[in-house]
């Protein structure tokens, strides 16, 4: 590049510059340029327009540097100067803290010092460290926060380890994805009956007999999943010790974990008088259908053979579900039931039908409990299924008044009489009984009777119902 037949840049020679450009290319090169005479006095500002915060600098003209400058800087500054000018040379980039007293902060920006003409004035190119200094302050405040985790996690090691060790109980992890044992405390070691560096790593699969090992890890996830009270029967393969196994499914650093409890299982020594193992038990066996319920009807707790009444593979496909959903006449059964329960705290024998999401309907009958637990209500329903029952016991007798009744018509009235009389008897006997567990309530009766309500308000005049339950 040349110029009047003349190299700009030519032995380290620098072509003269315009002093309007050079002002625009300090204050482009730097983020503040200061020039002042070797007394220290500011003769001129520029600011970087991208610099913010540097505008009340452009104030300092005609002062002394060192009024900008915070009071640990002044000293700095003021040595560094005096060596510039005893050297007359270059010297080391000096980094000084402005201070802005409205703020309440400090500015710290590096110099570098520069002579520019033979009148002894001063260069001082500033570069801005605010970035550089936001930065070292997020670093302080990490390394802060990773040595507060760090003592925060020693201390939850120290909790975990002093629980682990003094709970009775047998405990291990296990890592769902490789059924690998991690962790386990003195209880389960001396329970399985190795050493616990040999137990860790070890897949828990290979501590049980069984030809379903490899799926154990899934069985108990399965079994957690539903979070089911009743423990899982193993063996150990060492020694054949009986357990009980308790699983607990949980996810910790994005992969999950179950937590066992394993307890001997000794039957000899279990007592016969503990209530609730032998309750639970019979929940589990029983082969009547079983469930505990809300006021509302919202289920908490079924049965095995209750899942087998309706159908259902999993009570975890049911849970938190209305009772009601798996009644034929759905809240106008679960309502009587509740009402009927709620004033005597029993009832016994409520027929109705019972269907599945995917069978037909099925004769049962519901014999209900009421039972406090704490402040709320929880009602019991115990559920057999009439198609079973019926052959096996004999049919309920017919009242002896009405059966009277109709002997007394023979030889008095045709057979045609007889019946049509006997159709009346009983569907008198089936409105009184519908009227009097739905409490007198019409609505409800006509859909337990499968009647439109008009229909109903019918026969209770013809049978001189109305006005004796009205009054009732």
């Amino acid at each position: 590049m040349t110029s009047r037949g003349t190299k700009y840049w030519e032995n380290g020679a620098i072509p003269l510059i315009a002093p309007d450009v050079l002002g625009g290319i300090i204050s482009e090169v730097s983020d503040i340029g200061v020039v002042m005479t070797e007394k220290a006095e500011v003769l001129s500002v520029l600011i970087n327009p991208n610099s913010l915060g540097y505008q009340r600098m452009e104030q300092l003209e005609g002062k002394q540097f060192q009024t900008s400058l915070s009071v640990e800087s002044v000293p700095k500054f003021e040595e560094r100067l005096a060596k510039f000018l005893d050297d007359a040379g270059p010297v080391r980039p000096l980094e000084l803290n402005h201070s802005d007293p409205s703020q309440r902060f400090d500015y710290p920006v590096r110099y570098s010092f520069h002579r520019i003409g033979p009148d002894g004035a001063i260069l001082l190119l500033g570069r801005d460290l605010r970035p550089v200094a936001e930065m070292q302050q997020q670093l302080v405040r990490a390394q802060l926060a990773l040595e507060r985790d760090y003592e925060q996690q020693r201390e939850y090691d120290t909790r975990f380890r002093v629980l682990m060790e003094s709970t009775s109980d047998a405990v291990i992890f296990v890592s769902t994805q490789s059924g690998q044992m991690t962790e386990m405390n003195k209880s389960a070691v001396a329970l399985i009956g190795e050493s616990h560096d040999s137990l860790v790593g070890q897949k828990l699969s290979d501590l049980f007999e069984g030809k379903g090992r490899d799926a154990l890890i899934d069985q108990l996830a399965a079994h957690a999943i539903a979070d089911s009270e009743r423990a899982i029967a193993l063996t150990l393969s060492n020694g054949g010790v009986k357990v009980l196994l308790y699983p607990t499914l949980f996810r910790a650093a994005g992969e999950r974990f179950m937590l066992c409890r394993l307890h001997k299982d000794d039957p000899e020594n279990r007592p016969l008088d503990s209530l609730a193992t032998n309750v639970q038990a019979l929940f589990a066996r029983a082969p009547d259908a079983m469930v505990f319920a809300t006021a509302d009807g919202k289920m908490l707790s079924t049965n095995e053979a209750f899942l087998n009444l309706i159908g259902v593979a999993h009570d975890v496909n049911i849970r938190g579900r209305s009772f009601a959903d798996y009644l034929l006449r759905g809240s106008v059964d679960l309502k009587v039931m509740i009402d009927n329960t709620g004033r005597s705290g029993r009832m016994r024998l409520y027929a109705t039908k019972l269907a599945g999401d995917y069978g037909s309907p099925r004769n049962v009958e519901i014999s209900v409990t009421r039972i406090e637990a704490g402040k709320e209500e929880l009602y019991a329903f115990i559920i057999r299924d009439a198609n079973r029952v019926e052959p096996g016991r004999p049919a309920a007798a017919p009242s002896e008044d009405n059966i009277n009744s109709v002997i007394e018509l023979v030889g008095s009235a045709t057979l045609k009489e007889i019946v049509a009389e006997t159709t009346n008897v009983v569907e008198k006997m089936c409105i009184e009984t519908a009227v009097e567990l739905t409490m007198n309530n019409r609505v409800a009766a006509a859909e337990m009777l499968g009647l439109s309500r008009q229909s109903l308000y019918v026969k209770l005049r013809k049978f001189d119902l109305l006005n004796r339950d009205s009054s009732g």
